[in-house]
């Protein structure tokens, strides 16, 4: 199978509109109408619960890990750029999902599964900054802005195959997590992004 169909098989995979399917197919509710509108694991977990976001989080995240631990294999390709560029492919496609009117999540769990792949110790840096952030602020947002930022450098100082290529996709992934949460940042500033807490009776996050 040729590296260019697999890309764009990447590009299929991480459109599958997770959230969509799991908010109508379990609960009969359209995550488009809900929220922050963005169909990615932390509005299905603000709207719907720990179950719900746990379940989007885990397969957004495989629809970034297995193009880029798959598809090299199958592509008979070792150059670092068609490990990027597949995972690269699998993000966009998140983002930009066909199925949904080129509207989707923001990526990060995505690109969570792309760097297991690429960078699995790096990884581990940035999810521990993102799980204290969550646990001390109770802002998934912050979290995710500051593990992209973490990641950058994580990768430099830990150990992966990808060399520069893997380096400098990290700076530019981390521009884009920035870019796409611009508004929390917003937010964030003015003391207006919502926290994540769990009620008691529901089970759901308000």
């Amino acid at each position: 199978m040729t590296a260019s169909l697999l890309l764009l098989g990447a590009y299929v995979l991480g459109a599958t509109p997770t959230a969509l399917w799991v908010g109508r197919g379990l609960f009969g509710v359209d995550l488009r109408t809900q929220g922050s509108g963005n169909l990615g694991a932390t509005n299905t977990l603000r709207t719907l619960g720990w179950g719900a976001g746990g379940l989007v989080m885990l397969v957004d995240m495989l629809k970034g890990f297995l193009p880029v631990a798959l598809f090299p294999a199958l592509a008979g390709v070792e150059d670092p750029a068609w490990l990027v560029g597949f995972g690269a492919a699998a993000i966009a496609g998140h983002v930009f999902s066909f199925w949904t009117g080129f509207k989707g999540g923001k990526g990060v769990a995505t690109s969570t599964g792309v760097f297991l792949a690429l960078a699995p110790w790096a990884l581990a840096i940035a999810v521990l900054v993102w799980t204290a952030t969550v646990a001390l602020t109770r802002w998934v947002s912050l979290g995710s802005i500051l593990a992209a930022t973490t990641l950058p450098p994580a990768v430099v100082l830990t150990p992966h195959d990808g060399g520069g290529t893997v380096v400098a996709f990290s700076v530019v992934l981390a521009l884009f997590i920035l870019w796409s949460h611009r508004a929390n940042i917003g937010r964030i500033l003015r003391g207006e992004e919502r926290r994540i807490t769990v009620g008691s009776d529901t089970g759901r996050t308000r």
